[in-house]
């Protein structure tokens, strides 16, 4: 069961170093989700409510804050999903939208088809782009790592709706787990309905020692690859390839290792 857990905040628009972004806002914090490996769960040190995915702490003034005009890109959400299931209950989410300047330069990212109810606030905005996390996983290997998501053909499908009403839409490509995750079959599944991709290797060290044991136990041989770190840059570097001559824009491939960093596609893809 999640617990939910309301307050009173004193700003929505957070100053963030995401890449290409000046701002983030999380209406909520937390995410019923419930994703294994999921890289937010940091914030479990501030927040006393039990383990990730077992709480959500909802912004109930946010509305209220999202009034107030802020220039340059703004991300929805970092630490949270926007359309995670308590939002249908809720609709913080779409009371947020509603009350945005309509001028703001938005990016949402979500895993959750729920993101279609919203189309038309979106089509309000000047500059908006709406985001779906893609990697395939089914089966146990879904169950494992993402429990309480949408499933693959229903965030493919959101997508594709998106885009034939005129929405800019990205696919976010994340985690990419050797063995686990086919970038191929994903892109040819979306290419027709997405703008770009963003890549994103699964961080090991940021996803949890619960995750680490889970992917020891079920899939060793990814582990290892994700492991060892001349294993992890030679799988890197085939992905980089594979992207260069997939035909498709991708903005970034993030590897989270300090020696790869962001790696900037663009300028290489334009070669081809």
């Amino acid at each position: 069961m999640l617990n939910s857990h309301k307050i009173r905040a004193k700003q929505i628009f957070i100053p963030t170093r995401i890449p290409g972004a000046k701002y983030v806002v999380n209406q909520y914090v937390g995410c019923g989700h419930a994703c294994l490996y999921c890289y937010a769960k940091f914030m479990c040190r501030w927040k006393n409510y039990g383990e990730w995915g077992s709480w959500v702490e909802i912004k109930e003034n946010a509305p209220e804050l999202a009034r107030k005009f802020v220039e340059g890109k703004v991300v929805m959400s970092s630490v949270s999903d926007a359309y995670q299931p308590i939002e249908k209950e809720l609709q913080l989410t779409k009371k947020v939208l509603e009350n945005m300047d309509k001028c703001t330069e938005l990016s949402v990212l979500t895993k959750s088809n729920l993101v279609t109810r919203d189309i038309d606030i979106f089509k309000e905005f000047e500059k908006i782009e709406v985001g779906l996390t893609l990697n395939g996983f089914e089966g146990e290997t879904k169950n494992l790592f993402e429990p309480l998501s949408p499933g693959h053909k229903a965030r493919l499908s959101a997508l594709e709706s998106l885009s034939k009403n005129g929405i800019k839409t990205y696919g976010f490509i994340s985690p990419v787990i050797p063995k686990l995750v086919n970038l191929e079959s994903l892109i040819s599944e979306s290419k027709n309905f997405v703008n770009y991709y963003i890549v994103e290797l699964m961080n090991l060290t940021a996803s949890g020692s619960e995750f680490k044991r889970v992917l020891r136990e079920k899939y060793p041989e990814s582990y290892e690859l994700l492991r060892s770190r001349e294993k992890f840059e030679k799988f890197a570097n085939e992905v980089k390839e594979i992207l260069i001559k997939s035909n498709v824009e991708v903005m970034q491939l993030v590897t989270h290792y300090p020696s790869l960093g962001v790696i900037n596609l663009s300028a290489q893809m334009d070669k081809i």
